[in-house]
């Protein structure tokens, strides 16, 4: 039998974005786990769910329901960023990727530097050729690695002035997500791609704590740190029915998503979602009136992938809101959100 029952979120549109803006402004690059984790402790017992680490710096909440069968879904918290990779002659730091940004979008983007000491210093992503009026290449130069470096607001010239602050290879390297929430609805900021949906797993946990909801089935909420560098979800908890990876929506010529809708993935370049898990979830959304595509994602790889790829006997599927310009200056609409909130739930039964 089909839930088709549409819980309405739309009354929890502050606390959800909120929420989006408390994590997307705390930076959690892959890896990073060291400021965004006691946030997500906070928010986890604000709304009474169970909060607990992984060994790798991951997080699982769990709300305990009336039977000990689990449902599980997943997200990720973690972001694309660099880290520094070397410190130039001239005191420019040059970087290396976290995952894969698009690096012409970086140019003259503000940044942080964070040592492992935990000090911050800020500079600016920039080409080597960042002056219109010194070089003829200032629009045309590639952006690569290899022809980009940050400039650092102290007063440096030398590697050794640099590393007197403190700075040395390895350290992160985050830059502001720029979140805005329109008066139109549209969710503006980078790393929508998974911030966004980590907001909604909290969203969904607070409507439980609000209306006294105790779920049929236990639920278990798994958020990783590692899906932008490819092994986010390589560890889960033991005994899941299944598994729900919530991540972005693609939006593109050939798709079928817009920043409206809830996407749901068929398949991935990583291959197909398990099919009756997928077909069940359509069916879902179609029977509740949801505003939803389905769509192929033609360069993706997902929480659920690498899961699969360590070796769990668990079926996935992935949804999430549409994404317009993934890993660039991204954007969603909260009608997107809502939907996604709506198939959640219909996946959880409640």
């Amino acid at each position: 039998m089909i839930n088709s029952k549409k819980i309405d979120f739309a009354p929890y549109i502050p606390y959800y974005t909120e929420t989006f803006g408390k994590i997307v402004n705390t930076p959690s690059p892959s890896g990073y786990y060291t400021e965004i984790m006691p946030l997500l402790k906070e928010l986890a017992e604000s709304v009474g769910a169970e909060f607990s680490r992984t060994k790798k710096g991951c997080a699982v909440l769990t709300v305990k329901g009336r039977s000990e069968e689990t449902l599980g879904l997943c997200a990720h918290a973690d972001t694309l960023g660099a880290m520094v990779r070397g410190i130039g002659a001239n005191g420019a730091l040059t970087f290396t990727k976290v995952g894969g940004p698009l690096l012409p979008t970086l140019d003259g983007e503000y940044c942080t530097i964070i040592t492992r000491e935990g000090k911050k210093y800020t500079g600016t992503f920039l080409s080597v050729s960042p002056a219109a009026h010194v070089s003829r290449d200032s629009a045309t130069k590639e952006r690569t690695e290899d022809t980009m470096y940050v400039r650092l607001d102290e007063n440096v010239k030398t590697p050794a002035d640099i590393r007197a602050l403190g700075i040395e290879s390895g350290d992160y390297i985050v830059y502001d997500p720029k979140y805005v929430f329109t008066e139109s609805g549209f969710i503006k900021s980078r790393f929508i791609d998974d911030k966004a949906s980590v907001a909604a797993f909290f969203t969904v946990m607070k409507y439980l704590r609000d209306n006294r909801i105790v779920p049929e089935k236990t639920i278990k909420f798994v958020i990783t740190m590692y899906e932008e560098v490819g092994h986010g979800a390589s560890y889960v908890p033991e005994g899941l029915v299944s598994m729900l990876g919530v991540d972005m929506g693609c939006i593109g010529s050939d798709l079928n998503c817009t920043e409206h809708d809830v996407s749901i993935c068929a398949k991935d370049s990583h291959g197909p979602y398990d099919y009756d898990l997928t077909s069940r979830l359509i069916a879902m959304a179609k029977e509740a009136g949801l505003s939803y595509a389905v769509d192929i994602y033609p360069f993706y790889g997902s929480d659920v992938d690498a899961m699969w790829s360590a070796g769990y006997d668990v079926p996935g599927a992935l949804i999430g809101t549409g994404v317009h310009a993934s890993h660039g200056m991204e954007r969603t609409h909260i009608d997107g959100v809502l939907n996604t909130l709506s198939l959640i739930a219909l996946y959880l039964g409640l």
